[in-house]
């Protein structure tokens, strides 16, 4: 799936649109998604000056973003239909992701129940661990 299908399917847009493509999508269950980092995203003239990391909660809502696709494909009709984060645990920031590294993100639903959908997600960069988290993600009518 490319940017242009994923903006087919997700409501964010940039500088909020934080996955470039899906590389893997088991319907109902998991997804792959692939972040490009580049020293233009607006966020590093102030993250930092002279040594740019990403931060940590848009590292967290790429997670957010892939597990979403996950969930508006599992749903009727999805384009009625928004998704909020609503819970986060056992969020860990391994590594510092920066400018150049390209975030391999991985979403998995781990339960779903009355419009919630627990997920386990990680982010690698060149097959290493840079960040995981459990969080809940709601489903609510527009």
């Amino acid at each position: 799936m490319d940017i242009n299908e994923i903006q087919k399917i997700l409501p964010h847009r940039y500088p909020f649109l934080l996955i470039d493509k899906i590389i893997e999508f088991e319907p109902d269950i998991s997804a792959h998604a692939v972040k490009c980092v580049t020293i233009n995203e607006p966020f590093f003239s102030g993250h930092f000056p002279h040594k740019p990391i990403m931060p940590g909660v848009l590292i967290l809502e790429s997670m957010a973003q892939s597990a979403c696709l996950i969930i508006l494909d599992f749903i009727d009709d999805p384009n009625n239909h928004l998704v909020y984060l609503s819970k986060v645990s056992n969020f860990r920031i391994l590594s510092n992701v920066v400018p150049g590294d390209q975030i391999i993100i991985g979403a998995k639903i781990v339960n779903e129940k009355l419009n919630s959908f627990k997920f386990e997600s990680t982010c690698h960069v060149n097959d290493k661990l840079v960040a995981k988290a459990e969080f809940l993600a709601s489903v609510i009518k527009r």
